[in-house]
């Protein structure tokens, strides 16, 4: 499944993504503070400006953002430096252990709407042409539209059960 995500967009495409939007939440924090760490709470604050930015961007469900007690296990594990606070390495590296499940729920979630789809719509589209009253207007309709209309519903199903 992930080598199909990684043929879709690139082997380096999660990195990308995650840096870029660690770099513009890291850089919003070191401009409103002037520090070039993040606290504790400046990190959990971030972490909620990440996980939202994720929720807009990407297909799917929602994803709640973790507890303070996790963030705070969590930035005890990724603080390097032992200084107490995150810098930009550490927080691109903490943000990427938080999100791989994140990312792994939306790779699933694309291919099934993207592959599986669209295969188990083909595949049935014989079948459904000798129901009664729908099978003439299936069997008029190319097998590509009747394969994206089905993609669709299953695409609108997803993020209406979301």
């Amino acid at each position: 499944m992930g080598q199909v995500f990684d043929k879709l967009r690139g082997k380096q495409w999660r990195q990308k993504q995650v840096q870029a939007i660690c770099d513009r939440v890291f850089d919003r924090f070191k401009l409103q503070t002037g520090r070039a760490n993040l606290t504790f709470e400046d990190l959990y604050i971030a972490v909620l400006l990440v996980y939202n930015d994720i929720n807009k961007r990407l297909p799917g469900p929602h994803f709640d953002p973790p507890s303070k007690d996790l963030v705070k296990s969590m930035m005890t594990d990724c603080d390097i430096n032992l200084d107490g606070e995150i810098d930009r390495e550490e927080f691109v590296k903490f943000i990427e252990l938080l999100s791989a499940d994140t990312f792994a729920v939306v790779s699933q979630g694309l291919i099934i709407s993207l592959i599986v789809a669209p295969t188990v719509a083909i595949a049935t589209k014989k079948a459904t042409e000798g129901v009664p009253g729908v099978g003439k207007v299936v069997h008029k309709l190319p097998t590509s539209v009747y394969a994206s209309l089905v993609t669709l519903a299953v695409v609108w199903a997803n993020s209406d059960s979301s």
